[in-house]
């Protein structure tokens, strides 16, 4: 990716947070990479270097600063956004899978050869899957160790690395500190209560947080999730276990407190935290191009910063999508509830695996023929690996998968798009409540017609679609 010298050089001279995570700031005086917005004194341009990932910042030999922590900065919007084959792996890459399946893995889920793939993210990244996923196993083995007493042997375990050495010489690289080192300094609020895991999830302010809990209490699952106005506490599925999450919005950090069945999992938990509340937008690019428009600009002064609510479970997402099709959201949540197995003890559990819904009995959909033979349709394409609802997958071709499932419309997977694979850009003009906004607003409310209106919303429709929500 190239990145323009002066542009870098003038967001690093302002200190500007919101290119943290858009690119790193390396000083060859110092071996030191940092975030654009580090408080350290503006290094002279000659000595300055830039780079499009932490990664490529480590390959090049410098070490991470340890005033502003750049490995913990927000995640690039590009790479969130993005559906090309380097957006797609980056999501991939954050989730784990290099750690679980290797390159090979990776490369088959994109559908490349690990000689091609590693060709592409170099050009665009400066580091190839293996750095990037080395990258994130630092940053994870940080956490646990400044987190957690877990035994440094078995955090090397956990964060992915192969052995004890090699997880000793990269943090000493990364950090030029051991890990006992990094243990000895670290904060002293940093430590969590026996069984969880505390951390700062950094997005790019502002964040309408009230705006997201709202949207998630209306639709909270009774034995999943629930949600009231300072916090949102869910059950996750993850690669290795379930877990416990609780997020608590705050002051350019939101709060999150992990409890895992398996440390390893950290970093695939951390990456559907971060989807959940869409932290890594760029909120001032999206009104700035929304804004444009005087409809909406009125509404983006007084109230900046709403996120699309994404989801941490696809298959969970779609069959919502599904139940949810021409019913109140209330009678959708109360459909959804009976597809739950019990809970006696009031802990939460994660949605159902397709697998298990598949499996129901009939008498278990309460819901119209049709739209049971959808969700069990649905379940079992996502169990047989027909079609993936990851953040990596191919949001075109898996919309085409979902059209051909019985009762599944542009509506249906248009909203899917938006919400599972994080399409930035999906408007639903024929929806009944965004015709209401777009009415309220000033705006034409014939779907033909606010179809045409919002081609100046693009690449951001599916944050003008928030907004025409919020105004019904």
């Amino acid at each position: 990716m190239e990145l323009d010298f002066e542009r870098c050089y003038r967001a690093v001279d302002s200190r500007d947070p919101r290119f943290d995570g858009w690119f790193y700031t390396a000083v060859r005086t110092t071996g030191i990479y940092c975030r654009p917005s580090c408080p350290a004194v503006t290094p002279k341009a000659e000595n300055v270097a830039f780079f499009p990932s932490s990664a490529a910042a480590q390959r090049a030999g410098f070490r991470a600063c340890r005033r502003c922590r750049p490995d913990a900065a927000p995640g690039s919007p590009e790479w969130d956004v993005r559906a090309d084959v380097v957006g797609r792996a980056m999501r991939l890459i954050g989730d784990g899978v290099v750690d679980r399946e290797g390159v090979p893995g990776l490369a088959g889920r994109l559908g490349y050869t690990d000689r091609h793939l590693n060709r592409i993210l170099t050009a665009e990244l400066g580091a190839g899957p293996l750095a990037l996923a080395r990258a994130q196993r630092a940053q994870t083995a940080r956490v646990l160790i400044e987190t957690t007493d877990v035994g440094l042997a078995e955090i090397a375990f956990a964060a992915g690395f192969g052995s004890v050495r090699q997880f000793n010489d990269t943090i000493q690289e990364v950090y030029a500190r051991s890990p006992s080192q990094l243990r000895e300094h670290r904060p002293a609020a940093g430590r969590a209560e026996a069984g969880t895991i505390t951390l700062r999830l950094a997005y790019r302010a502002p964040l309408n947080s009230k705006a997201l809990l709202e949207y998630f209490a209306a639709r909270a699952l009774p034995g999943v999730e629930e949600c009231d106005v300072p916090a949102y506490r869910r059950a996750l599925n993850l690669p290795h276990g379930s877990a416990t999450v609780t997020l608590s919005p705050g002051d350019r950090f939101v709060s999150a407190t992990l409890r895992l069945t398996d440390l390893r999992d950290l970093a695939p938990a951390v990456a559907r935290c971060r989807r959940l509340f869409d932290l890594d937008a760029d909120p001032v690019a999206v009104d700035g191009t929304l804004a444009a428009d005087p409809a909406l600009s009125a509404q983006i002064n007084t109230d900046p910063g709403v996120r699309v609510p994404r989801a941490a479970d696809g298959l969970e997402l779609a069959v919502r999508a599904i139940v949810g099709q021409q019913v109140s959201v209330s009678g959708a949540r109360t459909t959804l509830t009976r597809l739950l197995p019990p809970v006696e003890d009031g802990e939460l559990r994660p949605f159902p695996t397709a697998e298990a819904i598949a499996e129901l009995p009939d008498e278990a959909f309460r819901m119209p023929v049709a739209r049971r033979e959808s969700v069990r349709a649905l379940a079992e394409a996502v169990a047989v690996g027909k079609l993936t609802l990851d953040p990596g997958t191919d949001r075109e071709e898996s919309v085409a998968r979902l059209l051909e499932l019985p009762g599944v419309g542009p509506w249906t997977a248009g909203y899917i798009a938006m919400r599972a694979m994080g399409d930035p850009d999906v408007l639903l003009e024929t929806d009944l409540a965004a015709r209401r906004g777009a009415k309220a607003l000033g705006l034409p409310h014939t779907p033909t017609a606010l179809r045409a209106h919002a081609e100046r919303w693009r690449p951001w429709r599916s944050y003008a679609l928030m907004r025409l929500w919020r105004s019904a």
